[in-house]
């Protein structure tokens, strides 16, 4: 029993997680990445039944990227180099 309490004292959550926060509303969990002039190609093959599978897809963005709260819209492109740098 008390290896058990030792392993979730270890397992304690970091408290210094430099997490992204709307400071209109304070969500800190939902966002949006918005793409202006996006061209999406998506490759599909067709069955012998005639339906279709898709077979992958390419996306090319020729405008801007925004990033906004998913709770409030409010802008946050400010943030969105974080974003992208925590994305894996």
């Amino acid at each position: 029993m008390e290896l058990i309490r030792e392993n979730e004292r270890r397992q304690a959550p970091r408290k210094n997680v430099m997490r992204i926060k709307c400071p209109r509303c304070g969500n800190d969990g939902d966002f949006l990445e918005v793409a202006d002039g996006v061209v999406l190609t998506t490759r599909y093959v067709q069955n012998e039944d005639g339906s279709f599978s898709q077979e992958g897809d390419e996306s090319q963005i020729l405008g801007e990227i925004k990033f906004y709260c998913g709770e409030c819209n409010a802008d946050l492109t400010e943030f969105h180099q974080r974003f992208l740098e925590m994305l894996f």
